[in-house]
């Protein structure tokens, strides 16, 4: 369940942002397809990799957690 809110809440944001998960990845020091594993749920980030995810999209911990926030 978390995973799926986890991809689901990561790709609504990222696509708010205007920017593809290859993109976000590279920018976010990762492998090219990182953030694409999260979103299809076959990986799940650290607590620093989320934290750093959270700041590159401009949001805090609560605003992505808080599905209502858009």
């Amino acid at each position: 369940m978390q995973e799926e809110f986890l991809a689901s809440r990561l790709a609504e944001l990222r696509i708010k942002k205007n920017v593809s998960a290859r993109e976000m990845s590279l920018s976010l020091g990762l492998g090219r397809s990182y953030i694409n594993s999260i979103e299809n749920q076959k990986a799940m980030p650290s607590m620093r990799t989320f934290f750093d995810i959270c700041d590159y999209l401009n949001v805090t911990v609560q605003q992505f957690f808080d599905a209502g926030l858009k």
